[in-house]
């Protein structure tokens, strides 16, 4: 039985449905990734898994109950956490508030969680006290993750976490994106970086239009033709 399975999803905003009847899943323990070029639908499946929008028909189901009529704070509460594209983080509090407020659901002791995101991204011990907004834009990705991780999901949204990064950097934060995973949460990342997500994906989806196209583990598409001229840069 898949951890998250989505049947038959339709969202978007206001007239326009930005995804159109599409159907995915993601099995415990995996990394699957959706690529696609802007517009195709990515973030939409994301903010309706999340709750951030309301699916308008179709299934979304966490651990095989049915989450798409649920409020977000819910859903965080079963065990999905969403790092949403531009990081979203509050740029006036500190880091480490940014941190706790990952954590607003919890009352249990959050030093271990604090431990296990100062040894991801050390960079973060090193300015608990700073604003947020100070930070570099690789310092704010690893502390929109870093908050995320916070309420210990079981389920981690990813959407574009790799975005007006250097390559150096990139590579930093997919290192982190396999960590996480060995130990132990399963990952759904949308990304525009088609060539790194397939390279740590078990599996993928193409999304196009709002539909998908394309679905296979990640060295099978990666090997695709026709992936490889859309989305890796080839003729």
């Amino acid at each position: 039985m898949p951890l998250l399975e989505v049947s038959g999803l339709v969202a978007g905003y206001g007239a326009i449905s930005a995804v159109k009847g599409i159907g995915l899943s993601v099995n415990e323990g995996e990394i699957v990734t959706l690529i696609g070029s802007n517009g195709a639908g990515k973030s939409t499946t994301l903010r309706a898994i999340s709750g951030i929008i309301r699916a308008r028909s179709g299934r979304i189901a966490f651990k095989n109950s049915p989450i798409d009529r649920m409020e977000p704070h819910k859903i965080v509460s079963l065990g999905i956490s969403h790092v949403p594209e531009g990081r979203g983080i509050f740029h006036r509090m500190s880091v480490l508030d940014n941190l706790l407020l990952g954590a607003y659901q919890r009352r249990d002791n959050l030093t271990s969680d604090l431990d296990r995101v100062y040894t991801l991204f050390p960079r973060l011990k090193e300015r608990l006290s700073q604003p947020g907004g100070t930070l570099s834009g690789g310092e704010q990705q690893m502390l929109a993750i870093g908050r995320a991780l916070m309420a210990r999901p079981k389920l981690l949204l990813l959407d574009e976490p790799s975005m007006g990064l250097s390559p150096l950097l990139v590579e930093t934060i997919f290192a982190t994106i396999a960590e996480i995973r060995a130990q132990g949460a399963t990952v759904l990342l949308v990304e525009q970086n088609a060539l790194m997500a397939l390279e740590i994906a078990d599996r993928a989806y193409v999304l196009e239009s709002g539909t998908i196209t394309l679905e296979g583990s990640g060295a099978e598409l990666a090997e695709n033709d026709s992936v490889r001229r859309a989305y890796l840069g080839e003729q």
